[in-house]
């Protein structure tokens, strides 16, 4: 019996063991819970170019998350083509953010960051011995030439588009085909001065940069193909929050950015680098249906925290006025109203904002509308009781006030109709199906989710509409993330159609528009 019960002792070990086993792989194997940057390996295609700050910046990374960072240099277009084929990278990095266009063109990339600018140079040995000063002088008989192969590098794409359009470009091709070399990175085309095996060469201002033996000149031609180096998240990186949170702190502006600095680049205005950064987000009652989804999948491929306030946007601005008075923290980083109205009031504040989406403001009565009402007249009628918002706390009230008067209409109910005024457009249709009220003026997107039991009476009026402005803080220290979520936004037409909202965005809008 003693060994026979050592046995079961065995078995039930084992059995216990393999269900723990089966529990660790499946959470491992869960896919709703955002990566954390001390899991897997980042696969990042980058430009030759960059390697000098590039690895400096992956090193430091490593050192501090335990992170992997997989790099693989070459010529943009070259890695650009690899990553069209092998759809394996999770971060691409060009030396020109064109690359970037075509790549999200093509589906390949979902972000985009920015990091630093640059522009194109010649450069000369030390003491530039031939005397180039011009683009002209590098057509001369006896001057050999190095460029980018402009199938192949950045460099040599955007030499020939600017020479292009300064007309030296077909004249400095065949020069350079007879009397030098195209190579397929900026570091070889730079080298080829270093080692003497040509007399002057064209590469990126922070390329030269990294060569105290050459000399860099500058000319008009050339200067007008400055370009930004951005870095892209893939669509189909199976790490996007892990991978992102490196892009972040290639472009952190208390991380990588100095270092890019450090070696030639003109770093942009970005982002601090934070483990776990938040921002913060103020939105419009009426777009919290829209919102909602769109902010958890941003969280979630991110790996950021958006603390969104919801509220009447009479509410949320003097909020932000106070805060802004008093200098105190908790200002919003994005703020998106329920109309242009409540942008405007705090304008000064805000970047230039773009206009997302519509919704109507309609009559809203209970079902088979008991009370016949037909227009806003009708709402005049004795004995009909009426909800309206509060017009200093929200916009459907401002609205709706503005549309009331506008048809003569709003101190006669005011006097004898109004029986309550809401500091949120969604205590609004909460009172019809109550029986607080016999109507109210609402969005039609707040009677979605009750419309078996209301009726909507359409408004034959330009006033009955709300138009949602989405704005970045001029003051936010995150200026890119919030971008990303605007370009979120951008990207969630169906969010806010199947919330009732009438789209107005597209990709050629441009603020104020």
């Amino acid at each position: 019996m003693i060994g026979l019960t050592g046995s079961r002792r065995i078995y039930m070990v084992i059995i216990v063991a393999v269900c723990v086993l089966i529990a660790l792989v499946a959470l491992l194997m869960r896919t709703d819970r955002p990566a954390t940057a001390t899991e897997g390996k980042v696969v990042f295609f980058c430009a030759a170019g960059m390697r000098l700050p590039v690895e400096s910046i992956r090193s430091e990374y490593e050192r501090e998350r335990g992170v992997m960072i997989e790099v693989q240099y070459g010529g943009s277009n070259t890695l650009l083509n690899q990553l069209q084929i092998s759809r394996i990278a999770d971060l691409y990095l060009a030396a020109d953010d064109a690359y970037l266009e075509i790549a999200r063109d093509k589906g390949l990339i979902k972000e985009t960051i920015p990091i630093a600018s640059m522009r194109p140079v010649i450069v000369v040995p030390a003491g530039n011995p031939k005397g180039i000063h011009s683009i002209d002088d590098l057509l001369r008989e006896n001057i050999s030439v190095a460029l980018g192969n402009p199938d192949q590098a950045a460099i040599g794409k955007r030499t020939r588009e600017v020479l292009r359009k300064s007309g030296h470009w077909e004249k400095l091709e065949i020069h350079t085909t007879e009397n030098g070399v195209f190579k397929p990175t900026v570091p070889d085309v730079a080298n080829s001065v270093k080692i003497g095996s040509v007399d002057a060469a064209v590469v990126w201002s922070a390329t030269a940069s990294q060569y105290p033996e050459l000399e860099t000149i500058r000319t008009p031609e050339l200067d007008a193909g400055a370009s930004v180096i951005t870095v892209g998240a893939t669509a189909f990186s199976q790490s996007p929050a892990l991978a992102l949170d490196f892009a972040r702190y290639l472009a952190g502006s208390n991380r990588g950015l100095p270092v890019f600095e450090s070696t030639g680049y003109e770093p942009v205005d970005g982002d601090p680098w934070e483990k776990y950064p938040e921002i913060t987000f103020f939105s419009g009652s009426v777009n919290r249906g829209a919102l909602e989804p769109i902010i958890k999948r941003f969280e979630q491929r991110e790996g950021v925290l958006v603390n969104t306030v919801y509220n009447g946007c009479g509410i949320l601005t003097a909020q932000m006025k106070a805060i802004d008075r008093k200098q105190e923290s908790g200002f919003p980083d994005t703020y998106m109203a329920c109309d242009t109205y409540y942008l405007d009031v705090v304008q000064d504040l805000f970047e230039d904002g773009l206009r997302v989406s519509d919704t109507e403001i309609v009559i809203v009565v209970a079902e088979g509308n008991p009370k016949n009402i037909k227009s806003l007249t009708d709402l005049t009628r004795p004995g009909i009781r009426l909800a309206i918002g509060q017009p200093d706390q929200c916009t459907i009230g401002i609205l709706s006030k503005r549309l009331l008067e506008h048809a003569g209409l709003y101190h006669t109910l005011i006097e004898n109709n109004v029986v309550t005024q809401t500091p949120t457009s969604s205590m609004l249709v909460p009172a019809v199906t109550t029986s607080a009220a016999d109507a109210v003026l609402a969005y039609r997107t707040d009677t979605l989710a009750e419309n078996a039991k209301l009726d909507v009476v359409a408004i034959d009026s330009p006033r009955a509409k709300a138009t949602q402005p989405f704005a970045v803080s001029r003051s936010t220290e995150y200026k890119q993330i919030s971008k990303r979520l605007l370009e979120t936004i951008r990207n969630s037409r169906s969010d806010f159609e199947s919330a009732g909202f009438i789209w107005r965005l597209n990709k050629e809008q441009t603020p104020e528009q």
